[in-house]
């Protein structure tokens, strides 16, 4: 068993980075990239030279390429120290066009031109666009110097599996800063100093909270090891997916709050999630002065409402729950009454439910729960355990008639069985067959695909959640495509496709353990 698994896992772990590598080429190479501005009102307001600049900035926000302005090319050399400031202030400045360059930044000019054609930039310098008989510049139309290359398809994936996760560490901070380094406290200072609750911080770290325990599910908490897959544009702008996916949503939860200062009043704060951010206490506004010591002065705040991962779950595994209740007993009773009353009615719906298109019943039983008084869409600011009834119900019926289908056909096959007839003629009653034979053994291909409904449920569903308007995962997913917003679609796709893969693993272990004449384990002979 634990060599099927590594090589099982090993197997799946090359299909998730192919798909991902698949779903690169689909996006990055086969769709026009100029999509990305259909929704973008900022690109039919800018113009001339800014324009053009403005597209590459988006591509390369997008994934598309690597954009370097001269401008970051000269600020590179004075962090290099290659340069003092006075010549950069000098330097930066390049005429309306190459013939307006004083020799000093015609030099430099040559230089950044040299070294990115090296290594495979086109270089592109647009002259300065003037007004008519002015000196004055067109409204975008200054002058523009850049380097701008294509991202190959395997270089963008492997710097995308190689940066999947991060470890926080003590030298994040660049700065120099006092103390740097962990600290182990018992009673957390969140909360006071006075409450019993175990917490690792560090200073020069990027988070300042590690490890901390509280009073929510999972309880405990790390920021240690960060998982990336990919910074969102349309949903969240520049906050990582799985963020996205897990932060909660809503009005704020406001309490009691005890600053690192002892300042203590009323906010929606989580100082756990205090990020570092240089030079913020300095800087900062007089409540960051008041509240914070030093500069982990960059905190998220608490929701009253779930996460999309948590709307998408919830509502996933009532709904897988549901059609195993009704669908194992509904099938059971098929296959013990075939060709019966009950049998034709179930299967008439089985053939309506596999016929009629999901968007089709999934309106009609919003138009049906609408006349009743359910909630027909999700009211984040008034919720109510009624508007979770229609997504539900969506999402159950369809799994009970697939179960259904194949547990009556399962059941036939196993009644018809020659080992059936011989438990019959051995003197077994009907009872022990069924329940000794028949069901241990329809029930197996069904409890296989257990795995896939409950860790499917964490992936939403992209049609329901965005008829009924669920704030969950697959209404996210139907928006980042709306919006060609790739950071989330390649997120989503390695997520989906880890869950996949988990959900056949487990579904296989399952098996063996429901059946034990499947073994995965290889025995010479």
């Amino acid at each position: 068993m634990t060599k099927y698994l590594i090589n099982r896992i090993l197997r799946s772990l090359c299909s998730v980075v192919i798909v991902v590598g698949v779903v690169m080429v689909m996006i990055y190479s086969a769709l026009d990239r100029n999509l990305i501005f259909a929704q973008d009102p900022q690109y039919t307001k800018v113009q001339s030279n800014a324009k053009e600049v403005y597209r590459l900035q988006q591509w390369e926000r997008y994934g598309y390429m690597d954009y370097v302005p001269y401008s970051d090319y000269m600020r590179q050399l004075l962090r290099d120290g290659e340069i003092t400031q006075e010549e950069y202030a000098t330097l930066v400045k390049f005429g309306n066009t190459a013939e307006a360059d004083s020799p000093e930044v015609a030099e430099y000019v040559q230089k950044f031109t040299e070294e990115y054609r090296s290594q495979g930039y086109e270089v592109n310098r647009l002259d300065a666009k003037m007004k008519p008989r002015t000196k004055k510049y067109a409204v975008g139309g200054e002058p523009r110097l850049y380097a701008y290359k294509d991202i190959p398809v395997v270089q963008r994936l492997g710097k995308y599996i190689t940066g999947l996760f991060t470890l926080d560490n003590i030298h994040y901070v660049e700065e120099e800063i006092e103390d740097r380094g962990l600290t182990f406290t018992l009673y957390d200072p969140a909360y006071g100093g006075e409450k019993f609750s175990p917490a690792i911080m560090g200073n020069g770290t990027y988070n300042k909270y590690l490890f901390y325990v509280d009073d929510t599910f999972p309880y405990v908490h790390q920021n240690l090891l960060k998982l990336n897959l990919g910074l969102s544009f349309s949903i969240r702008q520049g906050i990582d997916v799985f963020t996205t996916m897990t932060e909660s949503q809503g009005s704020y939860a406001y309490s009691m709050v005890t600053y690192p200062s002892g300042a203590v009043s009323e906010s929606a704060d989580n100082l756990h999630s205090a990020t570092y951010a240089a030079g913020s206490l300095e800087n900062g506004t007089p409540v960051i002065k008041a509240n914070y010591v030093d500069d982990y002065t960059n905190v998220s705040t608490y929701k009253n409402g779930m996460s999309r991962m948590g709307y998408s779950f919830v509502i996933g595994i009532i709904a897988t729950f549901l059609s195993y209740l009704l669908a194992v007993p509904l099938g059971i009773l098929m296959a013990l009454k075939k060709d019966k009353f009950i049998d034709k009615l179930g299967t008439f719906y089985i053939v309506f439910v596999t016929a009629v298109p999901s968007l089709a019943y999934i309106f009609l039983f919003k138009s049906l729960g609408g006349k009743f008084g359910l909630p027909t869409t999700f009211d984040m600011e008034n919720p109510t355990w009624l508007m979770y009834i229609l997504p539900i119900i969506s999402l159950a019926l369809p799994s009970v008639a697939n179960l259904m289908k194949w547990l009556r056909r399962y059941m036939i096959d196993q009644m018809n069985s020659d080992y059936v007839k011989f438990a019959r003629s051995g003197g077994l009653s009907e009872g022990e067959i069924f329940t000794k034979h028949i069901l241990k053994n329809a029930i197996i291909p069904v409890v296989h695909g257990i795995p896939s409904s409950v860790l499917g449920a964490l992936t939403g569903a992209i049609i329901t959640e965005r008829v009924y308007v669920v704030p969950g995962v697959g209404n996210m997913l139907t928006k980042a495509i709306n919006a060609y917003d790739n950071g989330v679609i390649v997120g989503m796709v390695l997520f989906y496709a880890i869950l996949t893969v988990t959900s056949i693993i487990l579904g296989d272990v399952l098996m063996s353990l429901m059946d034990p004449r499947i073994s995965f384990t290889s025995k010479a002979r």
